[in-house]
């Protein structure tokens, strides 16, 4: 049986009063919220089985994560579902006196292996930001994923910058991220061009008064989901045989810098992130790319689930 498959959507019958109360509760929270903290907590019931779930303890909530663990569920699903248990249990003490503890207070789930994020080769990365044509859109695209991918920035950023925070003269930019703060990230040659191409474009068609530097065509400022839906055009247009997003091109430039610089400190400054932890993972990036050519290349390599 599947994890999907073993997961309860209605509760037992002996129990029907408080999970109907409990969803009069939820009625406030949004739908999709709504519905996926009672279909957890209805697993909840159908694990408890004729125990009082509100009388249930910290060793039997531990036995239930383990089994829904043993059936497949992720460490992220079953972090979810002590989220809906837990804000069960807070309901159940306001109206049960009997409730006097959270049995799930502390507990962790197992912990999902980490997933690595998805990076362009710099081929593939080449492919892209070389769009060519000389209309406006196109000029604006082009300098957008050449400052994408040659700095880094995150979707956001790239949809907040404004053109008072680019000096190009000093090749650098200055961005808000994370935290409302800012971080200096320099600007390569190719994408400082392909933005002063764009400038020259931009002054015919910007709106009075807006400050973005990447417009639409009614001047106004380039949204996120403009962005990912322009780079996922051009991506198809250029012949890349996966769905891309502006993300990728942030997870290709860290990538491609690390395995040229080796400077994990220098990558961690320039992406903005709070923690070098949050960097190492492009490490395992470049063993992945060293994996696979020793792989193909040694004839000794070839092992079984590679």
């Amino acid at each position: 049986m599947s994890a999907r498959a073993a997961i309860a959507t209605d509760p037992p019958s002996a129990h029907r009063a408080l999970y109907d109360a409990f969803a009069v509760h939820l009625a406030p929270r949004a739908a999709h919220t709504r519905n996926a903290y009672l279909r957890d907590v209805a697993q909840l019931f159908a694990l408890a089985g004729d125990a009082p779930p509100q009388h249930l303890q910290r060793r039997e909530i531990m036995r239930f994560v383990g089994t829904l663990h043993a059936r497949g569920l992720s460490g992220r699903s079953l972090a979810r579902m002590l989220s809906a248990w837990r804000a069960f249990y807070r309901f159940a003490s306001e109206h049960d006196r009997s409730v006097v503890e959270d049995p799930c207070a502390g507990l962790k789930p197992p912990k999902s292996p980490r997933r690595l994020p998805s990076a362009l080769s710099p081929d593939e990365a080449a492919r892209l930001v070389a769009i060519e044509g000389d209309d406006a859109l196109t000029q604006r695209d082009r300098a957008l994923f050449e400052l994408a991918y040659s700095s880094g920035l995150r979707l956001s950023e790239l949809a907040g910058l404004d053109v008072g925070r680019c000096r190009l003269d000093e090749g650098e930019v200055r961005v808000i991220g994370k935290g409302s703060k800012e971080r200096i990230v320099p600007v390569g040659t190719a994408a400082r061009e392909a933005l002063a191409a764009w400038l020259v474009i931009r002054a015919t068609c910007v709106a009075p008064g807006e400050h973005a530097m990447f417009v639409g065509r009614r001047g106004r400022r380039l949204s996120p989901r403009a962005i990912q839906l322009r780079v996922a055009a051009w991506a198809v247009r250029q012949g890349l045989p996966r769905h891309v997003h502006p993300h990728m091109l942030r997870h290709s430039f860290a990538s491609h810098v690390l395995q040229s610089s080796g400077d994990l400190r220098a990558v961690q400054e320039m992406l903005g992130h709070a923690s070098i932890a949050s960097t190492q993972v492009y490490t395992h990036l470049d063993f992945q790319a060293l994996a696979k050519v020793y792989d193909a290349a040694h004839p000794r390599a070839k092992r079984k689930g590679r």
